[in-house]
């Protein structure tokens, strides 16, 4: 007799939405958790800041893309800035944990592909961890300032942390991927209220109080990816194991930008990409965003993917990013 099924991990998932790009983008994420996981056991959050002192303009979503998304079952989630807001919009992903149900939580960015299904991962929800699918975007190691391990060793020990843990002994010394960083695309815990709580006092005590050794670095946009290894250590998380290998892999695709999946992603990606725009419903809200208009409805992303080999891609983004440039293929 075969072995019944295991059952299915229950856990909701959050992402951030507001008016302009970000909502066409829930759009997709939306489509495509229903097209590819269907039994997904969990709610799809949409965080949604409300308009106040830290966003003077109104960011959050109306009309017919909100419409669609409440069709697609996602559930708008309001929540205050109280730390953030406008100035540095990265801060949402930090506030909008208070505001969810104390539950198992995966956290999204809204450029987030769904492409299977999440009952093929087994997170451990009490080890969180964070995408690895990043560059050495930070620190910035100036000629005569300090090196990786002073950086980030001071932030270690401003939180009370054991900083020799946390790294990599297998890279060496000063080498950027020896030490604990992470791409905040998609990050996991059983509490987004401790978790939450945990990445909004270590953001706020490194924006307005940073140790020294960070007098030459930038924080806007890093501040987000500076806390949350931190955060992550903290509570007892570190790097993904390969249980997690789904992420950024067969169950989800951080895109960032739609030029970006069309030049670097798989087939498969750009399939499920152009299955889920392809509804009527969808396709009259995804073409109100021009970006998504030229890039998936007139053809542009089959011009931009064809001008890269998948099998021999450039090594660094920017390199990507030029050339769709030069061609006049940069939307965003």
């Amino acid at each position: 007799m075969a072995n019944p099924p295991a059952a299915r991990q229950v856990f909701n998932i959050v992402a951030v939405a507001q008016a302009g790009r970000l909502q066409y983008e829930a759009v997709l994420l939306a489509a495509s958790l229903r097209a590819a996981d269907p039994d997904f056991p969990g709610k799809l959050f949409l965080a949604e800041p409300q308009p106040g002192k830290l966003w003077p303009q109104d960011p959050r979503v109306t009309g017919p893309a909100r419409e669609l998304l409440e069709s697609l079952g996602a559930v708008f989630l309001p929540f205050d800035s109280r730390a953030f807001g406008q100035n540095y919009p990265y801060g949402n992903k930090i506030e909008c944990l208070s505001a969810l149900p104390d539950a198992p939580f995966l956290f999204l960015d809204t450029d987030t592909l769904i492409t299977g299904s999440f009952a093929d991962i087994r997170f451990d929800f009490a080890r969180p961890s964070a995408s690895m699918r990043r560059e050495g975007t930070w620190p910035t190691i100036e000629l005569y300032g300090p090196g990786y391990d002073r950086i980030w060793g001071a932030l270690y020990a401003r939180f009370g942390l054991d900083f020799a843990s946390s790294l990599d002994e297998g890279q060496p010394a000063e080498y950027w991927q020896r030490y604990l960083y992470f791409n905040a695309g998609w990050f996991f815990h059983q509490s987004p209220q401790a978790f939450g709580a945990r990445f909004l006092d270590y953001a706020t005590q490194i924006k307005s109080n940073p140790p020294p050794e960070l007098v030459c670095q930038p924080l806007d946009p890093w501040l987000d990816q500076v806390a949350l290894p931190l955060v992550i250590h903290s509570l007892g998380g570190g790097r993904p194991g390969p249980d997690l290998a789904g992420l950024d892999g067969d169950i989800t695709c951080h895109w960032r930008t739609l030029p970006l999946l069309y030049a670097r992603e798989s087939d498969a990606v750009v399939a499920a990409l152009e299955a889920v725009a392809a509804p009527n419903p969808v396709k009259r809200v995804l073409k109100d965003y021009d970006p998504f208009k030229k890039l998936i409805y007139q053809g542009k992303g089959t011009t931009a993917r064809a001008l890269f080999d998948r099998e021999n891609l450039p090594r660094r983004e920017q390199f990507i990013r030029n050339t769709l440039k030069r061609e006049g293929l940069w939307f965003r």
